[in-house]
């Protein structure tokens, strides 16, 4: 698809059809790591939930009710990068970002994923509220690794409308 219409096309979804197969979300995720990041560290990581009984409880005790309901009949994918790696310089943090730096690499890829799961033909839907205990547990992440979203990605069961954007002029100032 052509990138100007991808970008006004996509939208987030809260209702699905079916979950996207294995192989689509292994390629919409290979797009995803072409995003750029500090010094092409790379320290953004996903893990898959896309088994049936898995993602049952998954939705019951990772998500909020109304997250796990919009999540019904979508794969799960939580993301998280590597802490103290991206923006640090010698184990010191590069600048008073830190962090940052490695939540800024995954906003990048987050973005191409979800831009690319639109482009493969699925929709997708981020969410930050989350039950970190749990999903640490559940999928074993390590205690390095900040998780940040969960992302429901399927086949979209709604046509939602482009919700109103601000004016350029209240996000961007030229000098």
């Amino acid at each position: 698809m052509e990138f100007s219409m991808l970008t006004t096309m996509r939208r987030s979804v809260r209702k699905y059809l079916s979950p996207a197969p294995k192989s689509g979300i292994e390629a919409v995720l290979r797009k995803a790591q072409m995003a750029p990041s500090w010094k092409n560290m790379q320290t953004s990581r996903y893990y898959v939930v896309e088994s049936p009984e898995l993602l049952d409880e998954f939705r019951v005790n990772a998500l909020p009710e109304g997250n796990a309901k919009k999540s019904e009949n979508a794969a799960l994918i939580v993301s998280t990068f590597v802490k103290d790696e991206v923006g640090f310089i010698d184990g010191k943090p590069a600048n008073d970002a830190g962090n940052c730096w490695g939540a800024y690499d995954l906003g990048l890829q987050g973005a191409y994923l979800v831009l690319a799961a639109s482009n493969e033909g699925y929709d997708t839907l981020i969410m930050g509220i989350r039950n970190e205990e749990f999903i640490r547990e559940a999928l074993a992440i390590p205690e390095n690794e900040q998780i940040m979203a969960v992302i429901a990605i399927g086949k979209r069961g709604e046509e939602p409308a482009m919700r109103p954007r601000k004016e350029l002029s209240e996000i961007a100032k030229f000098f």
